[in-house]
C-alpha cells in the first residue's frame, strides 16, 4: 500500500488545475500558509488536502492518517492513524464517505516498494508522466480528532486524512499485486469526489486504466530533489 508519496507543484498550480470547476469559481481559501515542495510525505506528517469550504474550496494542511478502527486499538495506547482505506463498506469509514468528509490530496508522485533479489523493499516511484503532473488522491479526511498518536506528543488535536485504495493497475500490480491509490486526474472526477452522493461517487473507486503511470525514480525515500519543479 502507499505510505510515501511527494507533492511539490505549488500552490498557485493547484488553484490553476481548479480553474472552471464551479466549487473554486465560488472562492478559494488558503489555509495551508507558505508550502514548501515536498518530495517526501510519510505517515502522520502534515500535508495539503483540497476540502470544500461553504460553497467554495479551501487548501488547508492535514495529517496523515484518519482513526483507526476501535478493533485495530485493542491493547494499544496511541492510535498512528489509517493512511489507507479501502472497505468503504464498514461503518467506521462510512461516517467519512458523505460529500462534506470527502478531500482531494496533490500529489505527484506516490511510491510502492520494489521487492530486489536480496529481500530488500527499496521504493519505486510512480507517476503519470516524467515530468511529475499534478493529480489528486481521492481522500477522507476529518476536523479536529482528538488522540493520541506519539507518546511523546501526548493528545493532541488535529485535522486527519487519509485516501482511498483499490486493485492496482498493471504497472503498479507488478510491485504491489493488492492495492493502488484511488488517483482522479480528471475535473469531472474530481468535482465528482467532492460533491455527490456515495452512490454515485463510489465508482471512483478504481484503478487507474493500464499504461497511465510509470515509473520515475527508485531507490530513494524522497522523489530525487534534482527532478523537482
Amino acid at each position: 500500500m502507499c505510505n510515501l508519496y511527494a507533492m511539490t507543484s505549488s500552490q498557485q498550480a493547484i488553484r490553476d488545475l481548479t480553474r472552471g470547476w464551479r466549487r473554486a469559481e465560488q472562492g478559494w481559501l488558503d489555509l495551508a500558509g507558505n508550502l514548501p515542495a515536498m518530495p517526501g510525505i510519510f505517515p502522520d506528517y502534515p500535508a495539503p488536502i483540497v476540502r470544500r469550504e461553504g460553497e467554495g474550496l479551501a487548501l488547508a494542511l492535514a495529517r496523515w492518517g484518519m482513526p483507526s478502527p476501535a478493533f485495530a486499538l485493542k491493547g494499544r495506547n496511541t492510535d498512528p492513524g489509517v493512511t489507507n482505506v479501502r472497505n468503504t463498506t464498514s461503518p467506521h469509514w462510512r461516517r467519512w464517505l458523505v460529500p462534506e468528509a470527502r478531500c482531494l490530496v496533490p500529489l505527484t508522485s506516490f511510491s510502492e516498494p520494489e521487492l530486489q533479489p536480496d529481500g530488500k523493499r527499496p521504493p519505486a516511484w510512480f507517476a503519470l508522466s516524467p515530468e511529475r503532473p499534478l493529480a489528486f488522491f481521492a481522500g477522507i479526511w476529518t476536523p479536529q480528532w482528538r488522540s493520541v498518536r506519539k507518546l511523546k506528543e501526548g493528545e493532541v488535536t488535529a485535522d486527519l486524512f487519509a485516501f482511498l485504495t483499490t486493485e492496482p493497475n498493471a504497472e503498479v500490480g507488478a510491485l504491489h499485486p493488492k492495492a493502488m491509490p484511488v488517483i482522479l486526474t480528471e475535473a469531472a472526477e474530481c468535482e465528482m469526489w467532492l460533491d455527490a452522493p456515495w452512490d454515485v461517487a463510489k465508482a471512483l473507486q478504481r484503478p487507474l486504466p493500464d499504461a497511465a503511470l510509470t515509473i520515475v525514480a527508485r531507490g530513494e525515500k524522497r522523489d530525487p530533489p534534482e527532478l523537482l519543479v
